[in-house]
């Protein structure tokens, strides 16, 4: 049984965030959504309610765990057992970090490897980071992120959920 890790600060959760975890869902038998609880970004949600919004995102998918985690990605990935660390990329700049953070977690961890998945063209300008700047002026990010996600964003902001 192959067992994936998909890990990531979700800050919040996009579409494009839960196109990934599909797409990998479908392709490997277990994948765990790792939310990292210590990034190093100003949060607009702590680990708990990120947690919480994912596991909402995600609870269509019957083989995904989403989990919280520190640390290392590649100890992480060690620690539950997966061979594969899944990334999505939006843009050449997405593929020069993967690039190098790759390199870096296989000498680390050898036997952990990288899959990227190309970002589906309909999400390609969702960044969790715009979309929160986008929602605190009063946008409409309702097609960005699952319902569960615009209502939280829009809570955080004291703004009633934009309809469209």
């Amino acid at each position: 049984m192959v067992t994936a890790l998909y890990p990531g600060s979700f800050d919040p959760v996009t579409v494009g965030h839960v196109d990934v975890a599909t797409r990998a869902a479908n392709l490997f038998e277990k994948l765990v959504v790792a939310v990292y609880e210590t990034p190093s970004k100003n949060l607009l949600f702590d680990t708990e309610e990120r947690l919480a919004l994912m596991t909402e995102a995600c609870k269509h998918l019957p083989n995904v765990e989403v989990r919280k985690f520190t640390g290392l990605v590649v100890r992480c990935a060690k620690d539950i057992g997966a061979g594969v660390i899944v990334r999505g990329l939006r843009s050449g700049s997405d593929f020069e970090y993967e690039f190098d953070m790759a390199f870096m977690n296989r000498r680390l961890e050898p036997d952990v490897d990288l899959v990227c998945f190309m970002t589906s063209q309909d999400y390609m300008f969702v960044s969790a980071s715009l979309l929160k700047e986008v929602a605190k002026l009063g946008g409409d990010i309702t097609e960005m992120v699952p319902p569960n996600v615009a209502q939280a964003v829009y809570s955080k902001f004291g703004l009633p959920v934009v309809e469209h």
